[in-house]
């Protein structure tokens, strides 16, 4: 299984978050970029590892995302691009979680 998406979305979001609290000084994007963001690099490394929970922490990563970006879908490309991202990572892990389970 493939950490790779894990390490990618979680690198994006740190970078991400970073940059909207420089741009704007939002913290709420500082605190949600970074935390999203180690969420998926913690999970790509229990996959890696192949620990317990790396594909869960990935989809409940995925998940929180989704969660956050689609409120904003309209308001620019950065939200829709997280949310097409965390809906394609989400897919992945979730189909991945799904064959682990049956």
């Amino acid at each position: 299984m493939s950490a790779i998406p894990a390490y990618l979305v979680g690198s994006l979001c740190i970078v991400g978050g970073v940059t909207g609290y420089a741009k704007t000084r939002s913290v709420p994007s500082l605190v949600a970029g970074v935390g999203v963001g180690l969420l998926y690099l913690w999970s790509a490394d229990s996959i890696r590892k192949g620990a317990p929970n790396g594909l869960e922490g990935a989809l409940g990563a995925s998940a929180l995302l989704l969660i956050s970006s689609l409120p904003r879908v309209a308001k620019g490309p950065i939200p829709a691009i997280l949310a097409v991202t965390s809906a394609t990572a989400g897919f992945y892990y979730g189909k991945r979680v799904y064959n682990l389970r049956g």
